[in-house]
């Protein structure tokens, strides 16, 4: 039996390689014939995992598309209908939901995995670059998705959100009445929206995503040691050309990730199934009600992914009387994410044999960034709160700021000539 299946399918990959010649030699490349690092770790996931979180982002919204009608009057009702009278319309619409935040959580640790073990340093550059270009994109998608089912926070969101715009000096007024197609959130708002979130801005992410995973396979995976397993040795037993501390992504990784993918798959079906809300984390209790332009909710905020830079926006005071200052913030907090490459001075990559200043730093950067989560996703009320939100915000810039200082001045350890196996 065996044998057949095996005779099978190397006569169907026969049959598509006389037919299509470039298929097999592009398969090899980035399938069986790239080699990885042989030390990777749990943290190395997480990419996978993002893939497997946007596949299902595109194949439930293609099925929500068929029902919903992007229109002010409709959008509310056509959600509801989908959530009551189609046909296992309830499960897809929480496997999009659900999937929308499991997609920044992925993200978020794929991030902070690429920032501990150095894969922005060179020639890993472009990857860094491309991938918080998939960030944004992915920011701007997830937030046109959130204001389309037009509840309360969508609508409330959407207006605060774009009118942020309208604090550039001269061209604001017009930018923001631009963006929303009307002077309020309204139908031209759900329309343009609907076609960017579902045609437009899932084209770029795709395409962003395969340059992406081209650009990493190009210059080879980092390493939890740091260490370019293209400069070591060659030689091993699937090949006298290949680095010798490298084995084959398939089937190796690829079995490997399976097996992560049905735990994260067991953990999301929790989720959707009992806990589909997470307690007004993933789908706020106010977007369980129509959207009305005459009733202010008693507190506006975005999603739990957005808070921490919505904090850093109502935090930051206005200063001579220009509100302009809180929206350079909070889109300056991204854009210095940009720069790491360039600012991280230390002679080794890996946080692993940095001193613990390094670390220090990092657990800093990463307790701010929560703690403002917190505070972006409260009332915003607490003056004592407002301080401290100042506080972190001050620190979160302090860590790319002073990056050049500290990764230089911290005390490294000897990093070995060749990967090592230890977690």
């Amino acid at each position: 039996m065996a044998n057949i299946l095996t005779r099978t399918a190397n006569g169907l990959m026969d049959w598509v390689n006389a037919r299509a010649p470039g298929m097999m030699p592009a398969y090899r490349k980035h399938m069986s014939e790239y080699y990885a690092p042989k030390n990777f770790n749990i943290w190395y996931i997480f990419g996978v995992l993002s893939i497997v979180v946007l596949a299902n982002q595109i194949l439930t919204g293609i099925f929500l598309t068929m029902q919903f009608k992007p229109s002010a009057a409709e959008a509310f009702g056509s959600v509801e209908y989908i959530m009551r009278d189609v046909e296992w319309g309830w499960l897809i619409r929480y496997m999009h939901s659900t999937g929308a935040s499991l997609f920044f959580i992925v993200i978020y640790l794929h991030m902070f995995r690429g920032l501990m073990y150095g894969s922005y340093r060179k020639p890993r550059e472009l990857v860094w670059l491309l991938g918080m270009v998939i960030y944004l994109v992915l920011m701007a998608e997830a937030f046109m998705g959130y204001v389309l089912p037009w509840g309360q926070m969508s609508y409330w969101g959407a207006k605060v959100i774009i009118s942020l715009f309208g604090a550039i000096p001269v061209i604001g007024g017009g930018l923001t009445e631009w963006i929303m197609g009307d002077f309020n959130p309204g139908d031209a708002t759900l329309n343009r929206f609907f076609a960017l979130h579902v045609i437009a801005l899932p084209l770029v992410l795709l395409l962003l995503v395969v340059l992406h995973i081209f650009a990493l396979h190009e210059v080879g995976s980092n390493n939890p040691d740091g260490v370019e397993i293209k400069k070591g040795p060659k030689g091993n037993r699937w090949s006298e050309t290949a680095p010798a501390d490298g084995i084959p992504f398939h089937p190796y990784y690829t079995v490997k990730d399976l097996f992560y993918v049905g735990c994260f798959l067991v953990i999301a079906a929790f989720i959707i199934f009992f806990a589909p809300t997470f307690g007004g984390l993933f789908l706020e209790h106010d977007n369980f009600t129509e959207a009305n332009p005459l009733v202010t909710p008693a507190h506006i905020k975005p999603v739990w992914y957005f808070t921490p830079y919505y904090a850093m926006l109502r935090v930051v005071p206005s200063f001579f009387g220009i509100k302009l200052w809180g929206v350079l913030v909070m889109f300056g907090a991204i854009v210095c994410l940009f720069l790491v490459p360039w600012l991280d001075k230390s002679p080794v990559k890996s946080y692993r044999y940095r001193g613990w200043l390094s670390w220090a730093m990092l657990l800093m950067f990463a307790v701010c960034f929560l703690w403002l989560a917190k505070i972006g996703g409260g009332p915003g009320t607490d003056p004592v709160e407002t301080i401290i939100g100042r506080v972190l915000t001050f620190l979160y810039f302090a860590f790319f700021i002073t990056m050049p200082v500290w990764s230089k001045l911290d005390k490294t350890k000897p990093v070995p000539e060749r990967v090592t196996m230890h977690d």
